[in-house]
């Protein structure tokens, strides 16, 4: 199932759980079996466990046609909200392999809940491609976008391969970036 606006805006709990525990819920990456990432997502929706797969609509071009498709953004990937009890159920389903850890490490590696909601508002309000970026880029200068479908969004200003670029940083798995023109941005000062 693809999630919609509406759903994806809330980074954090859509559900309180009722036990008072609704700050052990963290945000996760789970590794699955290739191209079954929305089938992954159907069934923790299917189990009550909110789950996140980023995608995206492209145009793509073929000799004879033009097609949108969906395409999700990072393969072999679901992000998952949940707490101790729900990341272990989340290992019964056959094609979830296991959680992405951190080099030297055995727990699993943890998302913060303002990079998901920022990756999840622009991956949802984009008009232009996101691209994920996994090479190392140089800290950019933190902004604000003030124009265009973006607006509100805090990020880094990066220059990548000549074209500026707004980027969301997540966790060991790189930038997400979109064409940014630095006329919509303006720079965040630091409060004291």
């Amino acid at each position: 199932m693809i999630l919609t606006k509406e759903k994806s805006i809330n980074a954090g709990p859509i559900h309180g759980t009722g036990e008072g525990v609704a700050h052990s819920k963290r945000w996760y990456v789970a590794l699955v079996r290739m191209h079954h990432e929305k089938k992954v997502s159907e069934y923790l929706n299917k189990v009550g466990i909110e789950n996140f797969v980023p995608v995206q609509k492209e145009i793509h071009q073929w000799s004879d046609r033009r097609k949108l498709v969906e395409s999700v953004l990072l393969p072999m990937m679901v992000f998952v909200h949940a707490d101790p009890r729900e990341r272990m159920e989340v290992l019964n389903f056959t094609t979830v392999s296991r959680y992405m850890v951190m080099r030297g490490e055995s727990s699993p590696a943890v998302i913060p809940d303002d990079q998901m909601a920022r990756f999840r508002f622009m991956l949802d309000y984009s008009d232009e491609t996101v691209c994920m970026n996994s090479s190392p880029l140089a800290r950019g200068e933190k902004v604000q976008v003030i124009k265009g479908p973006l607006q509100g969004l805090v990020g880094e200003l990066v220059n990548v391969d000549g074209k500026s670029k707004i980027a969301v940083r997540l966790n060991m798995l790189g930038c997400a970036c979109v064409d940014m023109p630095i006329g919509y941005v303006e720079p965040v000062g630091e409060k004291n």
